[in-house]
């Protein structure tokens, strides 16, 4: 199918991130899309369609989550289509946004992502024991802890990766954290690596301060076509390249050194935004970090470092928010410096390269001219990359 119109970013809202928020997930909704729609300077009666991501409804406690969050999101009376992938449905959700209306069918497309992951019942690592083959796995107690900590493990062994180097990842994200007006309270802050590793140990190795929150949140994107973006605003910033992966859901079949899943994501996302040197031609890129060890990984899955490089251009300060060489890694400050509501932390990632692109991104806006800037996710059973390029 030939898609027929370019797609513009044209408002984005964000609520703020914290633990058991008083508010329901209709509300966190609700407040998401009611700021995207002012930022856009539009009503919700001149979207066409809506799309909607969450986590699986036991994240949230709620059977049937997607009709129950359908008017909170906006979508009394029009076409509406919930889907998710775990950790990358924030970024699949801009993707199937993209896809309504690139392909003619609408003007106008509000994505919305909420999560309320203090409402998963017993504990979210409990919820994703249900999720794994019943007769392989699922008797393991399986959690994304012990596996991540195999995947970290595995990761640092092959490049020969030092404790401190990871712990340093925490460091800058949770730094960066710190003037990001959403980041959930007590998150962000100024540590050292003898801080990050005297955490406590979950799994070795991954410790304490290596890993994201479980937080409630939501935000919400308003996309729209390149005649209603023109007629609306002379600097739009333009979707110029989605990709996406679906890697085995057996990890135990993949090693799990390098996330060949993000990487074809990103080669399907840059081939459709004409990028050949994705190192020269990113200026900004949030990738996805529920743990430490995973912005490296998933850096170089995007093709921005040679693997296992990664970790030694974070020594250099390359990832740094104010490099002007480099290419600034997480300067929202990352699910570990800003919090993790599964979907909405896809779609944070998102509107912070959508700010950095528009130059409003505020005490976080990089020293480096952005011209284009990348957002990646990850989800479901380590095997989903979803990737975004935008631009201007």
């Amino acid at each position: 199918m030939g898609f027929q119109q370019k797609v513009a970013v044209l408002g984005a809202g964000i609520t703020k991130f914290m633990r058991r928020a008083k508010e329901t997930s209709k509300e966190l909704a609700f407040e998401a899309v009611k700021m995207a729609l002012e930022d856009a300077q539009m009503t919700i009666d001149e979207i066409d369609c809506v799309v909607l991501v969450t986590a699986p409804d036991a994240f949230d406690g709620v059977h049937m989550n997607g009709e129950y969050l359908a008017e909170a999101a906006g979508a009394r009376r029009k076409p509406y289509m919930r889907s998710y992938v775990g950790g990358g449905s924030g970024v699949f959700g801009i993707i199937h946004g993209w896809y309504h209306v690139a392909s003619g069918h609408f003007n106008t497309c509000l994505v919305v992502a909420e999560e309320k992951m203090s409402a998963a019942q017993p504990h979210p690592q409990g919820v994703f024991n249900a999720i794994y083959d019943q007769f392989l796995e699922r008797p393991l107690g399986v959690n994304l802890l012990w596996i991540f900590s195999l995947e970290m493990n595995r990761y640092m062994q092959v490049h020969k990766v030092p404790l401190e180097t990871i712990a340093k990842v925490s460091i800058k994200n949770k730094r960066n954290a710190l003037d990001n007006p959403v980041a959930q309270d007590g998150i962000p802050g100024e540590y050292t690596v003898e801080e990050i590793l005297s955490s406590e140990v979950m799994v070795w190795p991954v410790h304490r301060l290596m890993v994201s929150p479980v937080t409630d949140g939501a935000a919400a994107l308003v996309l729209a076509s390149e005649r209603e973006a023109k007629r609306r605003t002379d600097r739009p910033v333009w979707i110029e390249g989605v990709g996406w992966c679906l890697d085995t859901s057996y990890w135990t079949n993949r090693d799990l050194y390098y996330p060949k899943y993000v990487e074809y994501a990103a080669r399907m996302a840059y081939e459709m935004a004409g990028i050949k040197d994705p190192r020269r031609e990113i200026h900004v890129v949030e990738p996805y970090d529920p743990f430490a060890y995973k912005e490296l990984h998933h850096l170089e899955g995007l093709q921005l470092a040679e693997p296992g490089e990664a970790p030694k251009l974070l020594e250099q300060g390359f990832w740094d928010r104010d490099t002007e060489t480099g290419i600034p890694a997480s300067p929202s400050g990352g699910l570990l410096g800003v919090g993790n509501p599964i979907a909405a932390a896809g779609l944070m990632k998102v509107i912070e390269i959508y700010l950095q692109v528009k130059g409003e991104a505020g005490p976080r806006q990089v020293k480096r001219e952005v011209r284009r800037g990348v957002a990646q996710a990850w989800g479901d059973l380590m095997q989903v990359g979803t990737v975004v390029v935008l631009g201007r």
